[in-house]
């Protein structure tokens, strides 16, 4: 039997929409406003802005944090602030999963978004498998680190008299600390490790159930981003993705994570297309295979990858899902960018990397101090 657990009440007033108008977010005095279109984004116009690209990051808080440095776009006193200025930061999805840092890293990114805009910039995610997956239940692949978190962000956001948003935002100014002081010892199986681990899937339940708080955080953001002449997704998108519409898909991924139905009496439906099957949006690896892989059939893929991004009025893709054992690299002459290369410790602990965008020309971040121009 699992531990009671005393449940904090909330207010979900952070959560309300939008409205379906373009949203114009604070500006820099030398540019044009970024433009936001669709609930969740899926249009963006952000004229004259840098353009960073941050692939999965599977809980990991150190990695994260090492990635966003690289990029130019977090201090590197500690203190977490947004040093990028009017740029525009897009997350891949994936935050989620084998790692134990997963709401910290959510809260990151939440006062980072904060911070960008007023400053004339502005952070998005877009959802991944692992998010589809957690707002399902499916808890496979959830290190027990992580319901440990989920435990203690309840309780704080109970400190806080259930103050949804101050908890969301100010978890990551507290994280570390708590963590120093409830980490879960792994080492030892007693029946008291047993019934915390409950209490753990209880609450990683109530957060991320559809309808649940941190369920309506995630259907904030989209499957498919459009920024620019770029495109933004997980796994892939495919021309029969575009046939269906992305505003369509974006929107009814959402409403399914905020516990929303069309039709009542049939309840809740899981987007198939987006979240399901090997060829949906969040799990398609078509573009991100190894091309040795590939063997004969890369010319095919390269006219699927075209005639999407024609369809859609794009440049370019950047995808994550895939680890890349040779680093961020774009394929099918540079029309797809590869960016997951299992930075967190839960995946390959390799060495962060990144994808900036200038003037529509792509390069990689490998490291603090250089910048390797792979495309033009």
């Amino acid at each position: 039997m699992a531990m009671p657990m005393a449940m904090a009440t909330f207010s979900l007033n952070s959560l309300t929409l939008p409205s379906s108008q373009p949203l114009k977010l604070s500006q820099s005095p030398c540019l044009k406003p970024i433009t936001v279109t669709g609930f969740p984004p899926t249009f963006v116009s952000a004229p004259g802005r840098r353009i960073v690209a941050v692939g999965d990051l599977h809980g990991d808080l150190s990695q994260t944090r090492s990635a966003l440095e690289m990029a130019g776009v977090l201090s590197s006193n500690g203190e977490d602030l947004w040093i990028g200025g009017d740029t525009v930061l897009v997350q891949l999805g994936d935050v989620l999963d084998r790692g134990e840092d997963e709401i910290a890293i959510l809260s990151l990114f939440q006062s980072l978004d904060v911070q960008a805009k007023q400053r004339g910039g502005a952070v998005f995610q877009v959802n991944g498998n692992h998010e589809t997956m957690n707002v399902e239940g499916d808890f496979r692949y959830v290190d027990p680190g992580a319901f440990d978190e989920c435990i203690g962000f309840l309780e704080y956001l109970h400190e806080l008299d259930g103050n949804w948003q101050e908890a969301f935002v100010t978890w990551i100014n507290v994280y570390e600390r708590w963590k120093e002081n409830h980490r879960m010892s792994h080492s030892q199986w007693s029946t008291w490790n047993f019934m915390k681990r409950q209490k753990g899937v209880f609450a990683r339940s109530s957060l991320f159930s559809p309808g649940g708080p941190l369920a309506c955080e995630l259907a904030r953001n989209a499957v498919v981003l459009k920024v620019d002449d770029w495109v933004f997704c997980h796994g892939g998108l495919l021309p029969h993705h575009i046939k269906y519409g992305i505003e369509k898909m974006n929107r009814e991924v959402s409403n399914w994570m905020r516990g929303l139905s069309d039709d009542n009496d049939e309840g809740l439906e899981i987007p198939f297309i987006a979240t399901r099957g090997y060829d949906s949006v969040v799990w398609n690896r078509l573009y991100s295979r190894d091309l040795s892989d590939m063997k004969h059939k890369t010319w095919k893929v390269s006219s699927i990858a075209e005639q999407t991004l024609q369809a859609i009025g794009a440049k370019g893709m950047v995808v994550g899902h895939t680890p890349q054992f040779d680093g961020a690299n774009c394929k099918y002459n540079c029309r797809i960018w590869c960016i997951d290369v299992g930075m967190s410790s839960g995946v390959l602990n390799s060495r962060p990397e990144v994808l900036e965008i200038v003037n529509n020309k792509a390069r990689v971040i490998k490291n603090r101090n250089t910048k390797k121009l792979t495309a033009r």
